[in-house]
């Protein structure tokens, strides 16, 4: 095979991989956007024995059952609206609500929504209009009094910051019924950590024993993408939104948001988490691992909106009277950084999805990191990836370019063949074999080298589109965000004049007219396609092509002073 074949088939696999792409985005596994999925009848049965609450409070389960199931909800919870608690620390703004003590704001302070304007953090949750995305807690008992995700809890201060030099900083807030129960719910938030400890202490003042379970949830809308346009420059629109969970047994699950309703969740697990992801970043619920909790899904209706809900809902606890126990888990809020979330939980690392070439750009990322401690500088790391990548398929290059520049050299032959035998491409094709095999070429070796190249180009595609590491990484110069287009079209450019050149050093034989101005325009059809393509991305492929050039160069001119020699 020729260098043009192999290139054409690069090219014919980048626009398949792509238009399966959109295809996937605008029928297969989202909803389109603006659109709502219609909701089934809200129900939340994480015990079977329990009849279901509506909405999205969940029934508490069997094994507290004393009287049937009722909404425990004070009646004080629905006059009054909450107070919002500010929090700061050195990585996350965050907002507390009073009524339900949930999480309804957070913004991640190391990550602008445009590098050009880092005074405007990333809002990951919210609990306002279109960006609805809120984390929640809340304890059901039947028969006993407990606060929800609605009660409205008191608090001491609404303001709070990790003071210099203090590592943690504590929120609490509580709730208290006449009958005796008091619930104390608090936060811990932690220095440069986006990990927050949680816990609800329920102390019994009364003269019975109060059983109930602590539900933890993440309920929004599907993220508002702003389409920009030609779909390689929308990294958000392949990435993917929804729900996923991970347990020991069935590892990394996931669940869009249009398959809600037809593909509930409902499964017992130890060990696991529970989360809502979206490009770059995510929240995850993840309970104690030495306890039995319920995974559900929820599609819920609230102030003219379609929501959709991943529920974590524990075992029961018995608090004695005169006794005080407690409910623990961690709430993650931030970025998919890689390099730490299995340290948090096992299998949180799978949050950043690679899809189907995971084995493949796994690995790549590792090798980036890695290549990034030593020169501070994603391009520069990606130039040493690709560096890296020629030596060790340098040999295969090799045989490439030998093959290519003996079939160059044999192209007056090819073209004395094919005026001996015209239109006859059977006989033509048969002598041009024998003449392969008697010059000692294999006419397939300039393709396996582009087909080895085509999983690492499409992986690496997934870890720019995929790690949050490389979002609005700099460069140098004219590109100050490698996860998007250049703006200048320079790498473009240059990938398409070092194609150009590589066509000129390679051969053509027996190629007829139309095929010869398919492959003139090629370097053209692929610079247009690249100028929407991530500038990390381009900058490896034009390196490559760039090293690959040389190389070519190199053998080429090598094998034509050897033949300079030997014809004197």
């Amino acid at each position: 095979m020729t260098n043009t074949r192999p290139f054409l088939f690069f090219a014919l696999c980048a626009i398949g991989f792509f238009l399966w792409q959109a295809w996937q985005q605008d029928y297969g596994s989202r909803p389109p956007l603006g659109s709502a999925v219609p909701a089934p009848a809200a129900s939340a049965v994480p015990a079977p024995a329990t009849p279901a609450v509506p909405g999205d409070v969940p029934a508490a389960s069997a094994a507290s059952a004393t009287t049937p199931a009722t909404a425990s909800t004070p009646a004080a919870a629905t006059a009054n609206a909450g107070q919002r608690i500010e929090v700061r620390t050195d990585v996350l703004h965050a907002v507390i609500d009073t009524r339900g003590g949930n999480l309804v704001a957070a913004d991640l302070l190391a990550y602008p929504l445009d590098p050009s304007d880092r005074s405007k953090p990333v809002h990951l949750l919210s609990d306002t209009g279109e960006s609805f995305f809120v984390a929640q807690t809340g304890l059901v008992s039947n028969g006993s009094p407990a606060p929800d995700h609605k009660a409205l809890f008191s608090t001491e201060k609404t303001d709070y910051a990790l003071a210099q030099g203090a590592d943690t900083l504590e929120v609490p807030l509580t709730w208290t019924d006449a009958s005796g129960v008091t619930v104390r719910k608090v936060y811990v938030f932690k220095r440069a950590s986006y990990l927050i400890d949680t816990r609800q202490e329920v102390t019994n003042a009364a003269a019975t024993p109060w059983t109930g379970n602590e539900y933890r949830q993440l309920q929004r809308v599907p993220p508002v993408i702003v389409s920009k346009g030609f779909a390689f420059s929308d990294p958000e629109r392949f990435a993917f939104a929804g729900a996923a969970w991970y347990s020991p047994k069935d590892k990394f699950q996931k669940l869009a948001f249009d398959k809600f309703a037809a593909s509930p969740l409902k499964q017992e697990t130890a060990g696991g988490w529970v989360a809502m992801l979206q490009h770059y970043f995510f929240a995850a619920w993840i309970p104690d691992e030495g306890q039995t909790d319920t995974f559900t899904t929820e599609t819920v209706k609230a102030d003219s909106q379609t929501r959709y809900l991943v529920r974590d809902f524990s075992p029961a606890l018995t608090v004695a009277p005169n006794q005080t126990k407690a409910f623990t888990a961690r709430l993650y809020v931030g970025p998919k950084l890689q390099s730490t979330l299995d340290q948090i939980a096992p299998g949180l690392a799978l949050t950043v999805d690679y899809g189907v070439l995971t084995f493949i750009a796994s690995p790549l990322h590792w090798v980036l990191v890695e290549l990034y401690t030593l020169v501070k500088n994603w391009g520069l790391a990606i130039i040493l990836l690709v560096l890296l990548i020629k030596v060790l398929l340098f040999k295969l290059s090799e045989a490439q370019f030998r093959s290519m520049a003996k079939m160059k050299r044999l192209q007056p032959r090819l073209e004395a063949l094919k005026e001996r035998y015209g239109d006859d491409k059977q006989k033509y094709n048969a002598a041009m074999m024998e003449l392969y095999q008697k010059e000692k070429i294999n006419p397939l070796g300039g393709c396996l080298p582009m087909v080895v190249q085509i999983p690492v180009f499409f992986a690496l595609y997934w870890v720019l589109l995929e790690s949050v590491e490389l979002r609005q990484a700099p460069f140098f110069g004219w590109i100050q965000n490698l996860s998007a287009p250049d703006p200048y079209f320079v790498l473009p450019v240059l990938n398409a004049l070092a194609t150009l050149a590589s066509q000129w050093l390679s051969p053509n034989p027996g190629m007829d007219p139309t095929q010869a101005k398919i492959m003139k325009t090629m370097p053209l059809a692929m610079a247009v396609m690249f100028a929407f393509f991530p500038a990390g991305l381009v900058l490896y492929w034009t390196v490559n092509g760039g090293l690959s050039l040389l190389q070519q160069w190199v053998i080429t001119h090598r094998l034509q002073v050897a033949d300079n020699k030997a014809k004197t």
